[in-house]
This record gives C-alpha cells, structure tokens and sequence, in this order.
C-alpha cells in the first residue's frame, strides 16, 4: 500500500514538472515541430487592350509557388510570361524564371540566387544569373503581411544576345522589399538596383508593385506595374520597359 500511495504522488509530480519545464523553456507544442512543410501557390493573370489610334494587346501570367521547412528554410520559386502584339506585330515575348532560396533566423536572411530570362524587347535571347548575399527583415508582423527588408546579393551574370554577342557581368544587386496589408487590400513592391563591379556606370534598376484586392480566400484582382531600365542594350533596342496591367489571382497553401 505504501508503494502504491508514493506511485499516486510521484506521477502528478512528474507531470508538474515536464509543464514547469515547458513554461521555463518557452517551447510551445507547435514550435516543437521544425519538420513541418508549408506549401504556397498563387496564380495570377492581367492583361491589358487598346484599341483606336493604336491597336494593342497584353498579357502576363505569373506564377508563384513556395516551400518553407520548419523554422528557417524557404524555397520561393516565380515564373512570369508575357506577350504583347502592337498593331498585330508581335512585339514583346518576355519569359522570367527565378529561384531565391533563403535561411533565416530573427531579423537575419540569407539568400541563394538562380534565374534565367528572355526579352525579345532588349533584344536578350538567354540571360542566366547565379548568386548569393546577405539580407536583414526591419521588420515584419507575426502574419507575415506586413514587411521591410533590404537584401545585397553578389550576382555572376551571363547574356547571350539575338545578333550572337554575349556578355559576362558580375553585379551588386540591392534589393528593398515593402509590403503592407490592410483588410482586404495588399500593397507589395520590389526595387532592385543592380550595378555591375567595377563599372557602376553600367547598371540596371527595376521595380515591380501590386496592389492587390481579395475578393474571396482564394480569388484576388490585381493591378500590377513592372519598370526596368538597362543602361547598355543592343542598337535600336529601347532601354526602358514598362507594363501596366489588371487580371485576377488565385491563391491556394497546404
């Protein structure tokens, strides 16, 4: 009976001191499981068509899809196509494929870069940039919808162009992320400001800003701006771009 009694006692005793435990170490059931795999989809459609003086269509797709592995490791992987026709001549034939996996821990970011790209525009027939580079979040919400970091990524870039030329480049790229939510309504840009090393002459500065509103958990309209500015192109080719568009997205995460 005296053995049965002091096992009666010792059980809730142990069971105290596992919670204390817990509470001390600060470890909620949820972050005890690093090995968790979330996996985030969006869609996204615009286009645009003028008519009158001129006669012009646009469209855009991109796509984003991101895997992030426990605490501190992401893969966010983009593709964005467009194709446009100016008086029904083909004009611009965009693709751009980029791939930035990521460590972070607190406020610090490190990053990997690999991306690869066309523009018929500039006059690029194959474009292929590998990098790397720290990065630092200022600040960002539990939710992560609202946001402030600056990355600088040390890039090595390669451009093939359509009249056989071909270029290698290594590049600073500097990086500035905002984004902000409010209800339904998103607010995200990405600056980037790329010289290359030494030559800081020869660089190439973009941004991209959406704004976007929910209309369901899944479905979105969004009105996205896309700007890029190369100091150096080929002969005849315009060193400015710019798009405007509006379309709708859908978002799905597991």
């Amino acid at each position: 009976m005296p053995d049965f009694c002091a096992m009666r006692l010792i059980h809730p005793a142990l069971t105290g001191l596992a919670a204390l435990g817990t509470l001390l170490l600060g470890l909620p059931a949820q972050a005890q499981r690093p090995d968790t795999t979330i996996i985030h989809y969006t869609g996204q459609l615009t286009g645009a068509l003028s008519a009158g003086g001129v006669y012009r269509t646009l469209l855009t797709t991109t796509h984003a899809l991101s895997f992030s592995r426990g605490l501190h490791f992401g893969l966010p992987l983009t593709g964005t196509f467009t194709f446009g026709k100016q008086d029904r001549q083909l004009r611009e034939r965009e693709a751009l494929v980029n791939a930035t996996p990521y460590y972070w821990k607190g406020h610090f970011r490190a990053y990997g870069l690999g991306g690869y790209e066309r523009s018929n525009l500039r006059g690029i027939q194959d474009r292929v940039q590998v990098g790397a580079g720290p990065g630092w979040s200022f600040y960002r919400d539990s939710l992560g919808t609202r946001e402030v970091a600056l990355s600088n990524l040390l890039i090595r870039e390669a451009t093939y162009y359509v009249d056989g030329s071909r270029r290698m480049v290594t590049r600073n790229s500097l990086r500035l992320k905002l984004l902000y939510t409010l209800r339904q309504f998103t607010v995200s840009t990405f600056t980037y400001y790329q010289p290359s090393l030494p030559t800081v002459s020869d660089f190439r500065v973009s941004q991209l800003a959406t704004i976007t509103l929910r209309v369901t958990k899944r479905l979105a309209v969004n009105a996205t701006s896309n700007y890029t500015h190369e100091s150096r192109v080929l002969a005849g080719k315009s060193p400015d771009n710019y798009n405007l568009t509006v379309g709708l997205s859908y978002t799905n995460t597991k």
